[in-house]
């Protein structure tokens, strides 16, 4: 392989390696707050403990995600020094906020969340992982915002003479159509991943330790993930369905793509599961949903889809000669295994809130081991979702501006990516193996016993309220 093939690889491995620790962190930072709220307006003890545990494995996924997150930036000056020089005044603007505003925000208060238990008054204390929380959303929806200015870019001009796009208006990049479709459905899958989550370390310790003594706390543990789990699937199905709608009007040759869909259809159905040549342009069985694509892409059972044929021509006659299509068995397969997966995350959590509806203890065993699956399943969605959102978008990295082949950096050789590609591999492997031990034994651990010893009254506290502290 090229350098350029091994930067792309690198990438994308990277890339979604950390994406794996971002959906976690930014649902389980808003149902931590959700859970530390509740408990300050009800004073009910099993609350707090929810959100002493959840809080750690929360602490845990962001460390993670911190240090896997800070490679990306690495990247576009190493490996993609061409693009960085070509974009870097319009692309950085989005990063710089998010790591100057919402960055910043999001660890500063999560540093004085983590040490300000006894020391905080519980109102500023609660206060500080609401502000974290809210960083949260607002570092994904400024790194939102840059990418989705390769999808669509929007306020800017090409300086012919520098060679370089240069922005001419911030608002448009920051209210870019791709971006407002963008965020609430990535939002609405980080929240799919946290509710699952909290649903599956429920029910595993309502299964395994059932019994007269089991902890009403995990009951209340499911019902909150479970609620939360199923709105964000609604809200899913809602945005992803305006999502497929900005993609045939921005980048038709995606949803084409993702469909492999070669000729122009009135109405074009939606295949559920297709079977073809190897190179994907002949059919040899499909189970088809009628008029379903035509609605997602333009909101009427009847309407038109461009295929990929009609695309390529208007595309290299814009564009000039080359192929401008994406490799069909990704964008294809990607597609449906973020559906599917994410419609089976929904039907376990369902089949979970079920089980102990009217006070009744989950007990099946195959319930069980659907739990013990189920954190994995919508955090392999969302990474679907992200392979299907770049690949699809190739051989543009900047759509329509500038291609991948140009973005890579002239000077760096194949041996040289390849030995950073391997060492960061090794790394990002070990990481794997120390996040998951991690985020086990604590979960394993179960709630946290809280004492309250009488001489341990807090100065800054309101009258009647005592430190509760924790110990495992």
């Amino acid at each position: 392989m090229d350098a350029l093939e091994l930067a792309r690889w690198q990438f994308g491995v990277t890339t979604v390696y950390h994406f794996l620790f971002v959906p976690l962190t930014i649902g389980l930072a808003f149902l931590v707050a959700g859970m530390q709220t509740i408990w300050h307006l009800t004073g009910d003890q099993r609350w707090l403990r929810l959100t002493k545990l959840f809080g750690k494995l929360f602490l845990i996924n962001f460390a993670m995600g911190v240090v896997t997150g800070i490679v990306q930036e690495f990247q576009f000056g190493m490996n993609w020094s061409a693009y960085s020089r070509f974009v870097g005044d319009v692309f950085g603007a989005p990063l710089a906020m998010e790591a100057l505003l919402a960055f910043f925000l999001e660890s500063t208060f999560i540093g004085l969340w983590l040490f300000g238990w006894d020391r905080l008054p519980r109102r500023v204390h609660l206060a500080c992982i609401w502000a974290a929380a809210i960083g949260t959303g607002l570092s994904a929806y400024f790194i939102l915002a840059a990418n989705s200015w390769m999808q669509n870019p929007v306020g800017f001009q090409i300086n012919e003479a520098a060679g370089r796009a240069e922005l001419t208006d911030i608002g448009a990049v920051l209210t870019n159509k791709v971006t407002l479709v963008t965020f609430p459905h990535v939002l609405a899958g980080c929240f799919l991943v946290a509710g699952a989550f909290v649903v599956a370390v429920a029910l595993w310790h309502l299964i395994r330790r059932s019994g007269p003594d089991t902890d009403p706390a995990w009951r209340s543990a499911l019902r909150l993930g479970g609620v939360t789990a199923m709105i964000a699937a609604a809200v899913l199905a809602v945005t992803g369905d305006l999502h497929a709608k900005a993609v045939a009007e921005t980048q038709p040759m995606k949803l084409a793509a993702a469909e492999a869909l070669f000729d122009t259809e009135a109405p074009a159905a939606f295949s559920l599961f297709t079977v073809g040549t190897l190179d994907g342009t002949e059919e040899v069985f499909s189970l088809r949903v009628p008029g379903l694509l035509s609605w997602l892409a333009t909101g009427d059972t009847g309407g038109e889809v461009r295929g990929i044929d009609e695309i390529q021509v208007s595309y290299a006659e814009m564009f000039g000669p080359g192929s401008y299509a994406p490799y069909l068995p990704v964008t294809y397969w990607s597609f449906r295994l973020m559906m599917g997966l994410g419609i089976l995350t929904t039907l376990i959590v369902l089949w979970a809130w079920w089980a102990q509806r009217r006070g009744r203890t989950p007990r099946s065993r195959w319930l069980l081991r659907a739990g013990l699956v189920l954190p994995v399943l919508p955090v392999a969605a969302n990474s679907f979702g992200w392979i299907l959102r770049e690949m699809g978008r190739q051989p543009w990295v900047v759509f329509g501006q500038m291609l991948t082949a140009e973005g890579v950096s002239p000077n760096v050789s194949a041996g040289d990516v390849a030995l950073s590609f391997a060492s960061f591999t090794l790394i990002y492997g070990v990481l794997a193996v120390i996040e998951i031990k991690l985020l086990l034994t604590y979960a394993r651990r179960g709630l946290p016993d809280l004492r309250a010893p009488a001489d341990d009254q807090d100065e800054q506290e309101e009258p009647g309220e005592r430190v509760l502290d924790f110990a495992y």
